[in-house]
């Protein structure tokens, strides 16, 4: 190894959020100069298409200097969220495609428009490269 060897700034502090695929870890570290920050991942579960997972991580150093700051912005920002569109979740409200569930989109008539895209997905020629 070199000379100047890398150490990882060791964690003071931690919390961790789970959110169906992504799970947030708040971590405090301390700096070479002896103060704390706080780092901020997302980490979110992604399946390749051999089955098997990785994980993509995004991070935020967030420093003593910004924290009133961030904290009003992201206040400020989240309270404008729940004032605009209320705090329901509107995507449990929509199918997988986002289309609103109306009564005519009740589980039983899902399921019968998926058979027939199902059916007509199978009402094409298929061709062969060596028919060209």
């Amino acid at each position: 190894m070199s000379e100047k060897e890398y150490t990882k700034p060791e964690e003071i502090y931690s919390k961790i959020f789970r959110a169906g695929r992504r799970t947030y870890f708040f971590d405090v570290r301390e700096t070479k100069a002896g103060d704390y920050y706080l780092t901020i991942t997302e980490s979110k579960k992604n399946m390749n298409e051999d089955g098997t997972f990785n994980y993509k991580k995004h991070k935020i150093y967030l420093y003593k200097e910004d924290f009133e700051k961030f904290k009003e912005l992201l206040n400020d920002v989240t309270d404008f969220i729940i004032e605009e569109k209320g705090e329901e979740v509107i995507s449990e409200r929509h199918q997988k495609d986002f289309t609103p569930i109306t009564p005519e989109n009740t589980e039983e008539n899902v399921e019968e428009k998926e058979e027939k895209t199902e059916t007509d997905n199978n009402d094409f020629t298929n061709i062969d490269f060596d028919d060209i």
